[in-house]
This record gives structure tokens, sequence and C-alpha cells, in this order.
């Protein structure tokens, strides 16, 4: 059955003074639940308080706009505080709990991309807050909270009539929040922004891979990363995962031209993409895209913490790597035209710069 691949923008599930929670549904881009993948977006603004909460997915969450502050609590470990910043990439393993907050001007906008293997539903992602009107807590009975926590029920009538807020809340600007720790940032996030880049071809684009070397947490999320930025009418080579895992993008800045290609040939997908869209490319699909003047950045996730990618064109393609004589033979041309073929892109690999 051949599936919808257009790019879709997410759409408002909840939200408030403090901000707004954005998803992505398996009805309109039906690759997310094929695939397993979650995709969601958080908006905060000042002084906006995501409410502790844990999931029912693995994630990695990708900074796209502002700073502010995560709080992270690891399975039976201490609260870690980071500061976070536009760029960040963070690694959230299964059953993490997490809390949010912008305490500056600009919005903080805050990606989440995983693996909803262990969802509630397919493609979607499902959280569990800790505190709110749609609480855990205020879920309890009264005589079940003050068993648990030892308390006498007024203080229980008062801690739960006292929430107010459904997932995101506005606090007060002299509201106290923890100041976040720069050595809780270590081993938990890394900026893809001042990384070092592992592809840096001139004119063309720079990468900087997520995985388990530089960042090791994401080996429990399931998950490989990266962030690509490609300049202006540059092109990104056609290549595709060659370890079965599905690559899932969004496109951070910026815009361009996609085109997929899969079984038996067929062009599936041919589309403008945009700021704010998301695709899913299949398993061992092709894919290709060429930028618009001003540059295109996107961040993907892969469902393999390492993953393997070959490409079809520059000097690293597996035609270079294909003698003339199988070269000549499959194509079914002479010799001079397979050498125009090899003698092309012996320099570049993966990004090509605009034609002069």
């Amino acid at each position: 059955m051949d599936l919808d691949l257009t790019p879709k923008l997410a759409k408002k599930l909840y939200g408030g003074d403090g901000g707004a929670y954005y998803a992505w549904c398996p009805d309109d881009l039906p690759m997310l639940k094929e695939g397993n993948i979650g995709a969601a977006k958080l908006v905060l603004e000042k002084n906006g308080f995501a409410l502790p909460r844990y999931s029912d997915s693995a994630k990695v969450a990708y900074v796209l706009q502002g700073s502010g502050v995560a709080g992270i609590v690891l399975p039976e470990k201490e609260e870690k505080v980071l500061p976070i910043k536009k760029g960040d990439a963070i690694a959230l393993p299964f059953g993490v709990v997490t809390w949010w907050y912008n305490k500056e001007d600009t919005e903080l906008a805050i990606l989440f991309l995983g693996d909803t293997s262990t969802a509630h539903k397919r493609g979607s992602f499902t959280d569990f807050f800790l505190t709110g009107t749609n609480s855990i807590f205020t879920g309890f009975s009264t005589e079940f909270v003050s068993r648990a926590w030892d308390l006498e029920e007024s203080v229980v009538k008062t801690l739960i009539g006292s929430q107010k807020g459904n997932g995101i809340v506005k606090l007060d600007p002299s509201a106290k929040m923890p100041e976040p720790k720069k050595e809780h940032y270590t081993g938990m996030a890394l900026n893809c922004e001042e990384a070092p880049l592992d592809v840096d071809i001139k004119n063309g684009g720079k990468v900087v891979v997520l995985n388990t070397k530089n960042l090791p947490l994401v080996g429990e999320v399931g998950l490989g990363a990266d962030l690509v930025r490609l300049d202006g009418n540059a092109m990104c080579s056609p290549g595709f995962s060659c370890d079965s895992a599905l690559q899932v993008t969004y496109i951070v800045r910026g815009s361009g031209r996609a085109q997929v290609v899969g079984i038996d040939g067929k062009r599936v997908l041919e589309t403008t993409v945009k700021a704010g869209n998301l695709f899913i490319v299949p398993r061992f699909h092709v894919v290709s895209k060429i930028c618009d003047p001003d540059g295109m950045d996107w961040f993907s996730i892969i469902t393999t913490p390492n993953p393997i990618f070959t490409h079809m064109a520059g000097k690293t393609s597996v035609w270079k790597a294909l003698s003339p004589q199988v070269l000549q033979a499959a194509f079914n041309v002479p010799p001079d035209v397979e050498q125009k073929f090899s003698s092309k892109r012996m320099a570049e690999e993966i990004f090509f710069p605009p034609p002069n």
C-alpha cells in the first residue's frame, strides 16, 4: 500500500499563557505509525513552565530556539538541572522524568523525536504528568494520597486544589526555580552548533552526527541523530540508510526541494520542504535534497544509535567502488560513456556546491 510521504506541520494539542504543545498526528503522516516514530514540539513563553512528566517513549530533544532550563531525573538517580540553548540535543531514555522552564523574553522551542514501539499509541507520544489538573497526583483519591505521602487530609486538599494548569503553566516572575549547573550538562546533552564537525565541505554543507561516541546516552535511547546545514543552492547526495533504519527529518531553517525514490525505481515523493516541516524516509529508500539560495538546515533522527549510510554520488559512492566492466554491462553503454560517468565527482562527497 502506498503511504503519503508529504511533509506536514505540527498541530497544537494544548496550551495557554505559558506556552503550547504541538504534535504530528499519525492520521496526517501515516509513516509515523508505520515506523513507530513520534514527533512533537514544545514552545514556552517567558516564565512558561512545562510541568514534570514522564513519557511512554524514548526520545531525543533538540532546542530549536531560545534558551532555558531543563530538569531531568533518570530512573533512580538525582535531578539534573541543565542550562539549554539553541542547538542543544538531549537524549531522554525510557522512563526519564523531565520539566522545562523559560525565563527569557525569547520563546523557547524544543523538538522531540522518538521511538514509539513501547507507546500506548503507535506514532504518538503519551505523557504522564506528575502535577497539574490531569496528573497522576490528582487522579488518586484523597485517602490514597494521604496514606502514600503521610499527609493530613487538609494538606492533601490544598495540594490538589492548587493545581490549576494542564501540562504548561505560566509562573509569576518572582518565582524561584533551580539554577542550572554546567556540570550537569556534560554527558546529558551536546550542542550540535558548537560540536566538532563530522563533515565540512566548502560551499556545500556541514554535518554534526550525534552517536554513542559523543553522547553515550543515545545508546539507551536507541536512536542516532544529526544536524545538517546545507549552503545556498547546494545539493545533498542521493543516499540511503543501509542498516534498515528510518530517517525522520525536521526542517529547522530555510527551504528547498526533496525527492525520494523507492521500490522499482518509483519516485514516491517530489516536494518543496520548508522550516517547520517533518517528513520521513522509508527504509532503504533513496533521498536527495537541493536547497534554495538562503540554504537549509535540518535535524534528523535515525532509528539506530550508530547509523550507516550509503551514498550514491560523490567520491565515496558505491558507483566508485564498482569496476568499469560492471558499470558498462549494467548501464549497457560503451567504455567512453562509462568513463565520463566515472570521472565525475572525484573530489566531492555527500554535499555538492552549486554549479558555476
